[in-house]
C-alpha cells in the first residue's frame, strides 16, 4: 500500500549526510479543512526544507491563491494539483521529507474529506506515528475518530492530536482540555500505546517547532520535539524472513531465479527455506542483484533468488524459513475498510491481492461493522463507502499470510472489483478460520465425462438472463421440451421455482441477490457433473455473478443467452403486474425500476424477442447446442 512518493523520499534518506539517524514516517490526517497542509508546509520552513526558488514561488503562489492574506499560506506547498488549490482541500497524498538533528522524517499529508478515505488509509499503511488534526473551533468530529480507528487497525501505534488553530478560539486552555480528554477516552478503547494532545496554531507557528508564548498554560513540548522522542517498534529486518515471488528469471536455459522484494527479515547464501504452499524444502544458492552477487540481503532489498532445487514456483508464492512459517488458509477473518460507492456484496468474487498473488475471494459473511463513534459491533450485511467490517473471508485458492498485527508486510491484501477493475477494499487479516479436520473432497468413481457419454452429449449451463418478462422462462422451458423430445438429459432451473425451496430465506436487496445466484450457480455445477444440460432462466442483474458461475465450471461449459427485450415491452407485458406495483413504491429492489441490470457484454448469444417469436427463439438455442457439438 506504500506510496511511490515515500519509496523515492526514503531514498533520499539514505543518500543524506545524516543517513545515521532514524527514520520516522509520519502520517497528517482528520478532517478536511483541519490545516494538515498548513502545519506540514510550517514545519518544512522552520526545519529549512524549502529552498530559496521554492519559497519565491510560493510567495507568488500565497497571492494567487492564498487564504492567509498577506502571509505566506504554507498549505500551497503541499496542495500541487491544481484542483486542490482551487478548492482549498487535500485530493492526493502528498511525502514530503526533512530532517532535524536527531531524526529524519518522511510526512505524509494525507485528505481530509470523507470521499478521499481511501487516500488517506494508503498513507497510513507505511506510518510509524500519526497527527491527527483537529479544528478547535469545531473540536472531534465522525473523520476524527474513522481516522482514528483507520491508524489503530493499520498498526500505528503512536498518536499525537494537534490541536490546531488555538488562535480563533482566543488559546483557550479550557477549549483544549475538552477536546483531549473526549479523544483520549475514545482512543482508550484502540490499540495505541501513546496519546499526545498539542495545542498549535500552524498558521503562526505555535507549539510547531518551538513553544509559543500565547499559550504559557500549556507544559509539554512542541510537536516536532515530541516525534523526534517517539520510539518506534523494531524494524522489519527483525521479523521472519518473507520474500514474495514477483516472476521467475530465465534469461537463458542454464539460469533460473526468483525475483522479488525482500518484504521482511534476511536471507543468507546456504540458508535453508521452504515454499510457504506446500513446504518444498531447498537452499538458497545465490543472491544476486542488478550488477552483481551478495552474501545477503534484507527488507526492502530487491534481489533475485537461485535455488539448490528445482522446485514447482512461480508467481505469487512466498518463500520462508524453515522454523518460522506462516499460516497457509483458504479461509480467515480480517478487518475490512470498504472503500468504493458500490456496497459490498457477501458471495460475491472479487480479485484479491495479497503479496504478489492473485486470487478469486468472495466475503462469506459479515461478523460486524463498526460504529466509529461509539466503537461499538453493529450487525450488518453489507459494508458501505468507508465503514470498517469484521469479515470472514473465503479465498479460492489456499493463500499465505500472518497476522496483520505481527507483519503488515505479508497481513495487508487489497479487494479489486472483477467487474471494473477498481480497488473497492482494504484488509487486514486478524487469524485463518480452522475449516474441521475431517471434511476433504471425496474422489467419485464416476467421473463427469462417462455420465455424459452414457447420455450422448456434452454437460453445460445454458443461462438465460434478461429482465423479469422479458419470457427467459418461456423460451427455456421450449428449448428443454425439444431437447427432451431429442432424447436429452435436462434440467431446469427457474428463478421462481428455487425462491420457494433452496432460496426460500433470501429476499431481493443486491446481497440477497447476490447470494440467490451464489447457490444457483452450485447446484448448476452440480448437475453438470451429473452430465446434464442446465437451463437456468434467472434475471441475474449482475454481471460479476454471471461471471461468478462461468467460472465454476469448465471452459465451453457456460453459454450466456442474453434475452434482450425492451422495458417498455416487458412493462406492457408484466403477466404478474410486478412493474405497476414497482411503480407505485409497493414493491422494492425491483430490476430495471429501482434495481439496476448490467447487460452481458459478450454472450455466446442474443434473442430479440420483438423480432422473433418464442418457438423460434427457442429453435435458435438448440441449433447453437448442435453447432458447439454439445449434443450428439
Amino acid at each position: 500500500m506504500a506510496g511511490q512518493a515515500a519509496a523515492q523520499a526514503e531514498i533520499a534518506v539514505v543518500a543524506d549526510a545524516g543517513a545515521g539517524r532514524r527514520l520516522l514516517r509520519v502520517l497528517t490526517c482528520g478532517s478536511v479543512d483541519n490545516g494538515k497542509s498548513t502545519l506540514i508546509g510550517r514545519l518544512l520552513h522552520e526545519c529549512g526544507a524549502i529552498f530559496d526558488d521554492q519559497l519565491s514561488a510560493l510567495e507568488n503562489d500565497s497571492r494567487r491563491y492564498g487564504t492567509t492574506g498577506e502571509n505566506i499560506d504554507f498549505a500551497l506547498l503541499l496542495d500541487g494539483l491544481e484542483a486542490e488549490r482551487e478548492q482549498g482541500i487535500t485530493i492526493d497524498v502528498a511525502y514530503r521529507y526533512f530532517a532535524t538533528d536527531r531524526c529524519s522524517f518522511i510526512v505524509a499529508d494525507t485528505p481530509g474529506h470523507e470521499q478521499y478515505t481511501r487516500n488517506m488509509a494508503t498513507g497510513a499503511s507505511n506510518s510509524d506515528a500519526a497527527i491527527i488534526l483537529v479544528d478547535a473551533r469545531k473540536g472531534i468530529s465522525a473523520q476524527t475518530r474513522r481516522h482514528a480507528v483507520i491508524c489503530s487497525l493499520l498498526g500505528i501505534r503512536h498518536v499525537v492530536l494537534a490541536v490546531n488553530k488555538m488562535d480563533l478560539v482566543g488559546h483557550s486552555q479550557g477549549e483544549f482540555d475538552r477536546i483531549a480528554a473526549e479523544f483520549r477516552s475514545f482512543a482508550s478503547q484502540l490499540s495505541f500505546d501513546t496519546v499526545a494532545p498539542i495545542p498549535i496554531s500552524a498558521r503562526f507557528g505555535d507549539n510547531v517547532v518551538e513553544r509559543g508564548r500565547n499559550m504559557a498554560w500549556y507544559g509539554g513540548p512542541a510537536l516536532l520535539r515530541y516525534l523526534e522522542s517517539i520510539e518506534i517498534e523494531a524494524a522489519l529486518e527483525t521479523l521472519p524472513f518473507r520474500f514474495p515471488v514477483q516472476w521467475v528469471n530465465r534469461p537463458d536455459p542454464e539460469f533460473r531465479g526468483f525475483a522479488g522484494t525482500v518484504a521482511s527479515g534476511r536471507i543468507r547464501r546456504g540458508d535453508p527455506v521452504r515454499v510457504a504452499r506446500n513446504g518444498a524444502a531447498t537452499r538458497v544458492e545465490r543472491i544476486v542483484t542488478a550488477d552483481h552477487d551478495v552474501e545477503a540481503a534484507g527488507a526492502g532489498d530487491a534481489v533475485t533468488l537461485t535455488l539448490a532445487d528445482d522446485l514447482d514456483i512461480g508467481r505469487g508464492d512466498l518463500l520462508v524459513p524453515p522454523d518460522r512459517r506462516p499460516e497457509v488458509a483458504d479461509q480467515f477473518a480480517a478487518h475490512l475498510i470498504w472503500m468504493s460507492a458500490e456496497p459490498l456484496l457477501p458471495g460475491r468474487s472479487y480479485l484479491m491481492r495479497i503479496g504478489t498473488q492473485w486470487v478469486p475471494a468472495m466475503v462469506s459473511s459479515i461478523k460486524h461493522k463498526l460504529d466509529i463513534n461509539h466503537l461499538e459491533p453493529l450487525a450488518a450485511r453489507t459494508l458501505a463507502v468507508n465503514e470498517i467490517g469484521l469479515c470472514n473471508f473465503a479465498a479460492a485458492v489456499p493463500v499465505a499470510f500472518d497476522s496483520y498485527e505481527s507483519n503488515r508486510e505479508t497481513g495487508a491484501f487489497i479487494i479489486v472489483d472483477r467487474y471494473t477493475n477498481e480497488t473497492v477494499g482494504a484488509g487486514m487479516i486478524a487469524f485463518a478460520l480452522r475449516r474441521a479436520t475431517n471434511i476433504h473432497p471425496e474422489h467419485l468413481a464416476i467421473e463427469k465425462e462417462a455420465r455424459a457419454r452414457l447420455k450422448h452429449q456434452r454437460p453445460c449451463i445454458v443461462w438465460f438472463t434478461g429482465l423479469s418478462a422479458s419470457g427467459k422462462s418461456t423460451i427455456a422451458k421450449l428449448v428443454e421440451a425439444q431437447l427432451h423430445v431429442a432424447g436429452h438429459h435436462t434440467y431446469m432451473l427457474d428463478g421462481d421455482n428455487v425462491r420457494h425451496g433452496l432460496n426460500h430465506d433470501l429476499g431481493f436487496t443486491d446481497a440477497d441477490r447476490v447470494e440467490n445466484i451464489r447457490r444457483v450457480g452450485e447446484v448448476a455445477k452440480l448437475f453438470v457433473d451429473a452430465g446434464l444440460i442446465v437451463l437456468c432462466a434467472f434475471i441475474s442483474p449482475f454481471g460479476a455473478e454471471r461471471r461468478m458461475v462461468r467460472d465454476l465450471v469448465g471452459g465451453g461449459e457456460f453459454l450466456e443467452v442474453f434475452v434482450d427485450t425492451p422495458i417498455e415491452e416487458c412493462r406492457r407485458r408484466d403477466p404478474k403486474g410486478l412493474y405497476a406495483k414497482a411503480d407505485l413504491g409497493a414493491l422494492k429492489n425491483f430490476t430495471g425500476v429501482d434495481s439496476p441490470y448490467e447487460p452481458p457484454e459478450h454472450p455466446e448469444l442474443v434473442l430479440r424477442t420483438r423480432e422473433h417469436d418464442a418457438g423460434e427463439l427457442a429453435r435458435l438455442v438448440v441449433e447453437h447446442l448442435r453447432a458447439e457439438g454439445l449434443l450428439r
